[in-house]
């Protein structure tokens, strides 16, 4: 597979599932929040879709350079929502798979939630990531999208079971796709429209 986008509510697994991934298959894990650190310049008036759209173009530019350098099994996490809508335009005509977690038990992620800010830190907001399941595990699937549901299972079951789908999936090249409506993807900023092109080699 060139591309492996690991996308789900927050606290539902992702970030651990991508490791474990990274591990089984080699290639490379790439991380939203491994961009570096950068100021925001004084003139920008929505700081919130100015970092938004420098992390997630510093994101594709790592995957371009990943990809074009010969690197497979990229696996990316951790980006805004909103973008996921946006896989099937830019890496049409690519071998790449969405994984979307999430869980017919929100309960669990709320208890996955509380763990991580006790022993790892990060987003704390046990209520809210009962609506964002929800929201995220209900809207329709994208080409090369498949859903897993994490519930009543541990990281190794979700691990066996992402490997499973993985052996077993055929990606489709070419496709007709309109990006859905944003009312079914959650974003932490306001604006929307925000674009980037990048050619595979």
């Amino acid at each position: 597979m060139e591309f492996i986008f690991v996308t789900g509510p927050s606290a539902v697994g992702k970030s651990t599932l991508s490791r474990g991934l990274c591990g089984k298959l080699g290639g490379v894990l790439i991380e939203q929040n491994m961009v570096p650190e950068f100021t925001v310049p004084p003139y920008v008036s929505d700081e919130g879709a100015y970092e938004e759209k420098v992390c997630w173009g510093n994101v594709l530019c790592q995957i371009e350079y990943f990809h074009n350098t010969g690197f497979r099994n990229i696996i990316v996490n951790d980006f805004d929502d909103l973008r996921v809508r946006e896989l099937p335009v830019l890496f049409k005509g690519h071998r790449f798979i969405v994984i979307r977690l999430c869980s017919s038990d929100p309960e669990q992620i709320k208890v996955q939630m509380i763990h991580r800010a006790k022993n790892e830190g990060g987003l704390y907001a046990p209520e809210g990531v009962g609506r964002l399941n929800a929201l995220i595990s209900s809207r329709p699937l994208m080409p090369n999208e498949v859903k897993l549901d994490i519930a009543g299972k541990t990281a190794e079951q979700v691990l066996g079971e992402a490997m499973d789908l993985l052996e077993g999936f055929e990606p489709e090249l070419d496709y007709d796709y309109m990006p859905g409506d944003q009312r079914y993807y959650h974003s932490w900023v306001h604006s929307r429209g925000l674009n980037w092109e990048w050619t595979a080699k």
